[in-house]
């Protein structure tokens, strides 16, 4: 398994590098966003199985890499570090194209099982707008319409949304949910995704008298395929 490590503080990409090596890890370093773009982007299709890249990079920030990665359809599954722990970072990472985050310090042990995770799920390709009939989303601009019609959305907001249209037609539970748009190890109340789930029904659906998000009893969530009628 070959990863990418984009880490500025050079002491810290050498002990992941240095830890992640007995586990079967192949790992390359660099430690600016322009040199980790460029490092992504010319790799030959296929070389890095992840890459672990921190949000504040010299020269070029985590969050426009991983933009600019997946706006040039490569897909390969982003785990982001950061020092902050503010939940606004964490969705803003998601919303532009992360597939996962860890907060500094973090233990060598919960670093390789998300890689490990993020490996297995292998790296889908992602369209560079989200439809579901006239619902749009662009995960680049973090834009969302109805139609002609923006609609305006917080950041966890998006990052929920973008979630539900990548599984559109399926049903997702709040176990799901949650770890994939909050994080593996909250532990808060999880009624928030019902909280969430309203926020996201006023603003797409209950103006334009829709019913995209629907309630699924006993299982989770579901947003139809087209949209909603």
């Amino acid at each position: 398994m070959r990863v990418l490590v984009v880490e500025d503080e050079v002491r810290l990409a050498e002990t992941i590098r240095d830890g992640l090596a007995p586990e079967g890890f192949t790992v390359d370093l660099v430690h600016d966003g322009v040199e980790g773009l460029w490092t992504a982007t010319e790799a030959p299709h296929g070389a890095y199985d992840a890459i672990v890249m921190d949000i504040m990079l010299p020269r070029l920030s985590g969050y426009e890499v991983c933009r600019q990665l997946r706006g040039g359809g490569i897909w390969t599954p982003v785990l982001m570090l950061t020092a902050k722990d503010g939940e606004y970072d964490h969705a803003d990472a998601l919303d532009l194209g992360a597939d996962d985050y860890l907060t500094k310090p973090f233990s060598f042990v919960v670093l390789i099982a998300h890689l490990r995770a993020l490996i297995r799920r292998g790296a889908p390709e992602r369209p560079a707008v989200l439809t579901a009939g006239d619902l749009s989303l662009d995960p680049a601009e973090r834009s969302v319409a109805r139609g002609d019609t923006p609609i305006a959305l917080t950041p966890r907001e998006f990052a929920l949304l973008e979630f539900l249209l990548r599984h559109r037609g399926h049903v997702v539970t709040k176990t799901e949910i949650i770890e994939n748009v909050w994080d593996a190890h909250f532990n808060g109340d999880p009624n928030i995704v019902e909280v969430y789930i309203g926020y996201l029904r006023k603003k797409i659906d209950h103006p334009f008298d829709r019913v995209a998000i629907e309630t699924v009893r006993g299982m989770g969530y579901r947003l139809a395929t087209e949209g909603g009628a």
